[in-house]
């Protein structure tokens, strides 16, 4: 016998027993070095489908610039140099094609549709004023336009009904700086400042009634390097801004402190005269400014990170991502925010649009600014306004960033980068979990993780978190929760009565926020039905007992026919559990179906008699289901904010009673809560307790609950050894996430693009 070969022999063992160990480790497949995780943005060769769906490149959008500068025969100005007497290209975005068309390409083979963009005008310079939508295309090289704006909305849209662009607010401050030195002693009395040093907010709407453009101004104290939404003066002015020649725009009406004046003019005569009572402000100073948000403690050592073990679990292919049995294509519009299309699981399409629609802002105040106010924020830019990420901080540090484009206010394509991020998250909650303590003793149990898209879209003071989450059990979870700072009023008379006092002299004033989505459900297939559910109780005689009685709840099930009978008033009850049907059931012989489940403490909406209500009808239901139709893909208008008097698009209008039997559908849904700023809401608004939403859940969709395929499912008996890889995989964790990952270096460049002008309202 050779003497060696023991050695080799024994050599031979141990490098067999460490290969087996690491492949039970790995659990089937190779770990990469935490130094080295794979990147998840795979890049295609071919053109994926889902870019049907994709937002522009600025490529794209340049090309439609040019197309329509050289195209329509009339001069166009820069947007961001246009005064209302220019025409000037607006916006220009994704013309999303027609539903029939982009389903006979994806599911039937058909052509892929034509790539067009949607560009808006204004068209100042000329005989009738007026907003014109284009559809612009084929795409990237374009050769045609066609004029969209009387089939969309039954004729032209009038010119003052136009967003407020970022030049016309400069002109705004300069006309009110102007006047503000016409009471140059008041301002010094009250205020400590020449009016250079305040800042003012705009308010929306802008008037009374269709036609009008005239916006009350709050002005603050400027401080920099915090927010000056909580250092109101007591100064609000009113600006008529409605004549296409700058000229003759004029200060209508000036208010301080519970008193009106014509002009500022008349408030210094009033002040010089002693029968004004001023508040005198000291100039804040940024290291004790309320509201400041700058650190009261240096840093401690950091909290938990979470981070992939293994690298990301996800992978992103153009506009489209994948995990564990979801698909989801996704996108931005810059007015009205994220939007998700085509989104599968287990390859069956459950949902074909999610998209927010509005955010609607309605304030209370004893001054004009606060009373007045009904922010509808898409008309400002809910996307556009969507900025970049703190790595760390918004998103987990290592998620996955993602650029996004847009062109508004400008010729030039303009990038908000790392405005969305993409991460699985690990809740520290089980999806389900058992223990078993009788007869025999296991555990069975899968953690809750979570694949999230995120986007948060800072509307001057507020911010916006806006989540798309997607389980393991097939359900699909919607929330926005919001911080940012509060609007607030300068404290006087009987404030109390809107809000609260949270500093010396600022109101935190009440106000509701109530969000819209639109989500186009197609459940197994695009034919569906609404089933209802809710229990009541039968008294019935005991069977064994008959003297005795029993109060049996019993479930109760309807099938909704009508659109009237579909539509659910805000914070009204409804049933407790209302389904998306099917046509085919499940094994079990049920309509496969998919449950809306809505998570919501709106506050009230605005009375049906109010002269603008109907531009913001949306806001009657937490829920209205209707048929789906190409010429309603919207529950509302950027052009609503300015006219609400005379609405361009009017939600209502949609609800007409037509069947929703077996007919394509689309759930309209308002999330909300009402807001009554306190103490705790300085310097900020927390996200705890901010937040509603509402789920997509299976019900009877599956035979089963789909995660039990989970390769993540932890289960082990009292017969096992729970400390060993192969019968546990949670005894692994210590030797698979060993190491910390090579984090890169912290970046953040969301400031590179804004201006340095002084903020001059909602822009």
């Amino acid at each position: 016998m050779n003497p060696k070969l023991p050695y080799v022999l024994l050599v031979g063992a141990a490098v067999i027993i460490f290969i087996l160990s690491c492949m039970l480790l790995s659990r089937g497949r190779q770990s990469p070095s935490c130094e080295s995780q794979p990147s998840v943005v795979e890049k295609t060769g071919s053109m994926s489908q889902s870019l049907v769906f994709a937002d522009l490149t600025p490529e794209e959008m340049s090309q439609v610039v040019r197309y329509l500068q050289g195209k329509l025969g009339v001069p166009l100005v820069e947007a961001s140099r246009a005064k209302p007497s220019d025409n000037c290209i607006a916006s220009v975005d994704l013309q999303v094609p027609a539903k029939a068309e982009v389903l006979r390409f994806l599911d039937a083979g058909g052509a892929r549709p034509a790539r067009e963009a949607l560009a808006v005008l204004y068209f100042g310079n000329q005989a009738d004023p007026n907003i014109t939508e284009y559809v612009v295309g084929p795409l990237p090289t374009p050769v045609y336009h066609r004029d969209v704006t009387v089939q969309k909305y039954g004729g032209k849209v009038p010119y003052h009904r136009r967003p407020v662009t970022g030049k016309e607010y400069m002109d705004i401050n300069t006309l009110i700086q102007r006047e503000l030195k016409k009471a140059p002693r008041f301002l010094a009395a009250c205020c400590e400042s020449d009016g250079t040093n305040l800042v003012i907010l705009t308010t929306a709407p802008r008037g009374f009634k269709s036609g009008d453009r005239m916006t009350w101004f709050v002005l603050f104290h400027n401080v920099a390097g915090t927010g000056y939404y909580l250092s109101p003066v007591g100064l609000e002015v009113l600006v008529d801004h409605g004549d296409l020649q700058v000229s003759r725009w004029q200060l209508h009406k000036v208010f301080y402190n519970g008193q009106y004046f014509a002009s500022t003019g008349d408030l210094e005569q009033g002040f010089v005269a002693g029968v004004l009572e001023v508040v005198r402000l000291k100039q804040p100073q940024a290291d004790a400014v309320l509201g400041s948000m700058r650190p009261r403690r240096p840093p401690e050592s950091p909290g938990p990170l979470q981070f992939e073990p293994q690298g990301p679990r996800y992978s992103i292919r153009d506009n489209r991502i994948t995990f564990q049995g979801w698909s989801i294509a996704f996108g931005m519009n810059p007015n009205t925010g994220p939007r998700l299309f085509d989104i599968r699981y287990r390859g069956e399409r459950i949902v074909y649009e999610l998209s927010l629609q509005e955010a609607l802002a309605l304030y209370g105040s004893n001054c004009p600014g606060g009373m007045s106010t009904r922010y509808l924020d898409g008309s400002f830019g809910i996307g556009r306004f969507a900025y970049e990420l703190v790595q760390g901080l918004d998103c987990p540090y290592t998620a996955t960033y993602v650029d996004r484009h847009y062109l508004a206010e400008t010729d030039t394509p303009k990038t908000n980068q790392n405005s969305l991020c993409i991460f699985e998250h690990d809740s520290a909650l089980p999806l389900r979990r058992h223990f078993s303590d009788s007869q025999s003793f296991y555990y069975g149990g899968l953690r809750k993780n979570t694949l999230v898209i995120r986007t948060i879209s800072t509307l001057i003071n507020y911010d916006y978190i806006w989540d798309f989450m997607f389980h393991g059990s097939g359900a699909v979870e919607v929330r926005v929760h919001a911080t940012g700072y509060i609007s607030s009023s300068f404290f006087h008379g009987q404030g109390t009565d809107y809000g609260n006092r949270v500093g010396p002299h600022t109101l935190g004033t009440m106000h509701l926020h109530h969000i819209h989505y639109k989500v186009d459900l197609d459940v197994d297939g695009q034919l569906n039905s609404l089933e209802t559910q809710d229990m009541e109780y039968e008294f019935v005689k005991d069977p064994w007992s008959t003297q005795n009685t029993i109060e049996r709840p019993y479930l109760r099930r309807a099938r909704l026919e009508k659109e009237d009978e579909a539509a659910f008033p805000l914070n009204a009850p409804m049933p407790r559990y209302l389904s998306f049907v099917g046509p085919n059931p499940n094994k079990w012989g049920h309509p496969r179906s998919y449950r809306v489940q809505i998570i919501s403490f709106a506050g009230k909406h605005l009375p049906t008699n109010s002269s603008m209500e109907p531009s913001i009808s949306w806001g009657r239901y937490q829920l209205a289901v209707t048929r789906r139709k190409e010429e309603e893909p919207s529950s509302t208008s950027i052009y609503n904010q300015n006219d609400p008097w005379t609405p361009t698009v009017a939600f209502a209008d949609f609800i007409n009673n037509e069947t929703i039997t077996g007919q394509d559908l689309v759930a309209w849904i308002t999330v909300g809560f009402l807001h009554v700023p306190h103490a705790e809401d300085v310097p900020n608004t927390v996200t705890v307790g901010n937040g509603v939403g509402f789920f997509l859940r299976p019900y009877n969709y599956f035979n089963e609950d789909p995660s039990v395929d989970s390769s993540d499912s932890v289960y082990f008996s009292s017969e096992q050894d729970t400390g060993a890889c192969g019968t546990n995989p949670l005894a692994c964790l210590s030797s698979a996430a060993a190491c910390a990952p090579h984090l890169p270096p912290f970046h953040f460049g969301g400031f590179l693009n804004l201006s340095l002008a002084p903020p001059l309202g909602r822009l």
